[in-house]
């Protein structure tokens, strides 16, 4: 937003214009992510798989954890990126800042509260002990700053905080036509990428919770959030990563407790705010540093790594991504692994030859059931994926050389072959029209075609496009077996016409 406003104003020429255009740019994204919402258009929560939201959590914990060091140390100096070569950099940069007496109340702060989060997964029934903590945490810390001074010894506070709450900017809003395609550009950028970063983290939590999140209520309630922040002179805002971690680990059930913390901070700021003015910062960074630590699931990477290498590839690319990159970066890299990995699915869907288990009526993978037997002159293929213009030509390909491996490894010619689409959910007219080829192909070859259990949009689609005038309605059978007793009885009645023909001209001769 910075990048797009700052090119036609500069804050350090006019701050106050700098202002208002960035309450217009935080109404325009409100507005757009509201539209995104009722379109329905929460789909793009699919987009992002577990492999992904595993890296993601996983490096942003790091870097927000990283980020407290500031905090932890009593830096008054940093760095504003977000990578971890960055801040690494900048805490090494800083050291003649470092003060020991943060970094041993940080200490303590910290071990405090993962000793209370302990003491909760041991015993669930003292979940009290860590919800409060947090708040044990800041008031301790008060009280250090307030009478013992703390201020003078190392430890940095929050400082001086004045009541009241933030002024209306409804006639602020800046819609001068000189302005507008900028605030419009960059609410709409910045709009979709908190938002996509905002779901991320709610995704992320919400596995954590075995719950599930409807992606199109949570862009209308990003929209509504930014469309009121916009009128109260608000920044624009999104699902924040380390206040989602402390709710979690507080014990934060419900968004009503999103509803208590606002009540809480507005009179809070009405009242309270000069006594918070002493809350030491290093206290705060341990208490987000505490609610990071849990989201690192080594484990569960480990497991990925075993289980799939591309998932661990993909959770990989979220992690560093994250880590040495930013949000976007990690998400971006990462889903589009994903999304790569779905093309491969859908340009090489799985085919697998079938075979009929001993003294049943049941037909299986030969490659998975070893024991199944040979149909002679008959192939059974199945197909197990939607047959679109971006997979059929490996489809064609891939049954032709089905036959060709039949034919040679059997002493039978392949006479009938048997598709089995009930796996099959969509076609496309390429699709169709590849079938088509097919037909021509195997006529060549002599092999009739046969189609087993379509289903009904598959069937329709072919009914439209006359492939079934092409093919024959005699050739579709509403099961393998029914299949196999109509080839059956057509290579039986072929073959008693050939001994008839032969005897015939043996007569003749």
């Amino acid at each position: 937003m910075h990048e797009t406003l700052g090119a036609v104003v500069s804050p350090k020429d006019d701050l106050t214009l700098y202002l208002h255009l960035i309450y217009t740019s935080t109404f325009f994204t409100g507005i757009f992510q509201t539209a995104l919402g009722f379109c329905r258009l929460g789909i793009l929560v699919d987009f992002l798989s577990h492999s992904t939201i595993t890296g993601f959590m996983g490096g942003t914990a790091i870097i927000i954890s990283l980020q407290q060091m500031k905090g932890i140390l009593g830096l008054k100096h940093f760095t504003t990126r977000t990578d971890v070569v960055r801040v690494i950099q900048a805490i090494f940069h800083y050291r003649n800042e470092w003060k020991w007496q943060s970094f041993v109340a940080g200490l303590i702060f910290l071990c405090f509260l993962q000793v209370a989060r302990y003491v909760r997964q041991r015993k669930p029934n003292l979940f009290w002990v860590s919800a409060i903590s947090p708040m044990a945490v800041v008031a301790v810390g008060c009280l250090y700053a307030y009478l013992g001074d703390g201020e003078q010894h190392g430890i940095a506070i929050v400082g001086d905080l004045k009541k009241g709450l933030n002024p209306s900017s409804i006639h602020y809003l800046n819609f001068d036509s000189r302005y507008l395609p900028a605030t419009i550009r960059a609410g709409a950028v910045t709009g979709l990428i908190s938002m996509v970063e905002g779901i991320a983290i709610g995704r992320s939590f919400a596995i954590i919770k075995n719950e599930q999140i409807d992606g199109n209520k949570e862009m209308i309630a990003y929209g509504f959030m930014n469309i009121i922040g916009s009128l109260t002179s608000c920044y624009l805002t999104t699902g924040p990563f380390s206040k989602t971690a402390v709710n979690v680990n507080s014990g934060c059930k419900t968004p009503m407790a999103n509803v208590v913390q606002g009540f809480c901070m507005m009179l809070t700021l009405l009242f309270l705010a000069p006594i918070f003015s002493y809350t030491p910062l290093v206290a705060l960074a341990a208490i987000i540093m505490s609610a990071m630590l849990g989201l690192i699931n080594y484990e569960e990477m480990y497991h990925l790594y075993k289980v799939d290498k591309f998932d661990f590839a993909i959770c990989m690319a979220a992690f560093f991504g994250v880590s040495f990159g930013s949000m976007d970066i990690g998400l971006l890299l990462s889903v589009g692994l994903s999304l790569l990995r779905a093309l491969l699915y859908v340009a090489r869907p799985a085919a697998c030859k079938l075979g009929r288990l001993p003294n049943t009526s049941l037909y299986r993978d030969t490659e998975q059931y070893p024991e199944t037997m040979s149909l002679e002159g008959i192939l059974v293929l199945q197909l197990g994926s939607p047959v679109y213009f971006a997979n059929c030509s490996y489809i064609r390909e891939r049954i032709l050389r089905f036959i060709n491996e039949e034919d040679a490894v059997t002493e039978y010619r392949t006479e009938h072959i048997l598709l089995d689409l009930s796996g099959v959910a969509s076609i496309d007219m390429s699709g169709i029209d590849t079938f088509i080829e097919l037909i021509r192909v195997l006529k060549g070859k002599h092999i009739k075609l046969g189609i087993v259990n379509p289903r009904i949009e598959v069937l329709e689609k072919m009914t439209l496009a006359k492939f079934v005038d092409v093919l024959g309605k005699q050739a579709f059978y509403l099961s393998i077996e029914e299949a196999i007793q109509s080839c059956r009885f057509t290579m039986d009645t072929s073959t008693k016409e050939e001994a008839w023909g032969s005897s015939k001209t043996e007569d003749v001769v």
